[in-house]
């Protein structure tokens, strides 16, 4: 009888119960806040439902020696988990990235490249920020990134420059993404007057196809010329776009846009989820890091609606720039140029400024990596 309840007992250490904290509850409800919102308020449900199941994955406690956990080398999930600490990932999205955008709008109207550049200062507002609150300047690179709402640029800026914080920082990133609605649309109505709202922009000049399949062969050169330190992320941009514009892989294009980027945003999300255990995450500096991130996406969106109300001080009558365009400079996409659409309609149900919101979009997209690419090389 004693040594069925001595196994009994130790059967009792090896469960969760009995190695649970309170600090793994709240990652866990966390968790399932995450799964909540993207289901309920349809938030970035691609991201969300993997990265708050991730969490509670991550968060369930388990005696050391096991080799199941995250951390642990040589379990199923930190061999996962070399994707993102190597940086393997985030050029494979960006290559479905690549293959499932146009680039017609920016290329029919390249003046909106300037937003999408604008926008990018909150990066380089929060990284100046952060040095000021005691991180070094490597973390502060990665941290700032999150400005750019592109949660694979700053996974691989993080996994270059800081390794240890890549769990809240890729966490902030991918959140604020999903929050572009609720955060952006005050700051556009606060920054733009009614009359400016009202703007109507005209429509595009249609693009040929001969142009959408020279932009991304000549964008690349340009761009990887400027940083080379930015290719991995540009070259599998630009490469995803050739293989949708050339007309003659369309099975490739699918594979990159479909199947190849959806199971990547799985392991991801789920692996940079299991990330934030509860000993590594909940910590001080996981605050400053969502407080950081919070500032880096409020000056990106001023920047960009900032930016185009300057461009209109230079623009003729008749050409004039919507602000609430502005908005979409972060590298949301598409979510935050149907932020600039949905806000714009509100005051004019006939006025659709997607077409135009997605050139500042994309540019924005381009924006990040560069912005990656400088950072890396001189802190890398």
């Amino acid at each position: 009888m004693n040594t069925v309840i001595e196994s009994l007992w130790q059967f009792l250490q090896y469960t969760g119960f009995a190695n649970m904290t309170w600090q793994h509850l709240v990652m866990i409800c966390i968790g399932i806040a995450f799964i909540t919102v993207a289901i309920k308020k349809d938030w970035e449900p691609l991201l969300l439902v993997p990265i708050g199941f991730g969490m509670v994955i991550g968060n369930i406690p388990f005696t050391e020696g096991l080799q199941i956990g995250i951390y642990e080398q040589g379990s199923v999930m930190n061999i996962l988990y070399q994707g993102v600490q190597k940086g393997w990932y985030p050029p494979l999205i960006f290559l479905g990235i690549g293959a499932m955008t146009d680039f017609s709008s920016l290329i029919s109207q390249p003046r909106l490249l300037l937003i999408g550049a604008a926008a990018q200062i909150g990066i380089f507002g929060a990284y100046a920020a952060s040095m000021h609150m005691g991180f070094t300047p490597a973390e502060s690179g990665a941290i700032g990134i999150i400005g750019g709402a592109d949660g694979p640029t700053a996974i691989f800026l993080s996994s270059k420059l800081a390794p240890h914080l890549m769990g809240a920082i890729a966490v902030s990133a991918y959140s604020y993404m999903a929050l572009v609605p609720v955060i952006q649309r005050p700051i556009m109505l606060l920054m733009t007057t009614k009359k400016e709202r009202l703007i109507r922009m005209k429509t595009p000049r249609a693009v040929s196809q001969k142009e959408k399949i020279i932009f991304p062969i000549v964008g690349f050169i340009l761009t990887a010329l400027i940083v080379p330190s930015g290719m991995p992320l540009l070259g599998m941009l630009f490469f995803g776009n050739l293989l949708k514009e050339s007309g003659v892989t369309k099975r490739l294009a699918e594979t990159a846009r479909g199947p190849l980027i959806d199971v990547v945003t799985i392991l991801i999300g789920v692996t940079v989820g299991c990330s934030t255990q509860a000993d590594v995450f909940l910590t001080a500096t996981s605050i400053k890091i969502f407080a950081l991130g919070l500032m880096s996406f409020v000056i990106a969106t001023i920047c960009g609606v900032g930016f185009a109300k300057i461009m209109n001080l230079f623009c003729k009558e008749g050409s004039k720039i919507n602000p609430l365009i502005g908005n979409a400079g972060v590298s949301a996409v598409p979510d935050a140029a149907r932020v600039s659409q949905n806000v714009g309609r509100e005051f004019d149900k006939n006025n659709h400024l997607l077409m135009h919101a997605m050139a500042p979009n994309v540019a924005g997209v381009i924006g990040s990596a560069v912005a990656a690419g400088i950072l890396l090389s001189f802190l890398g």
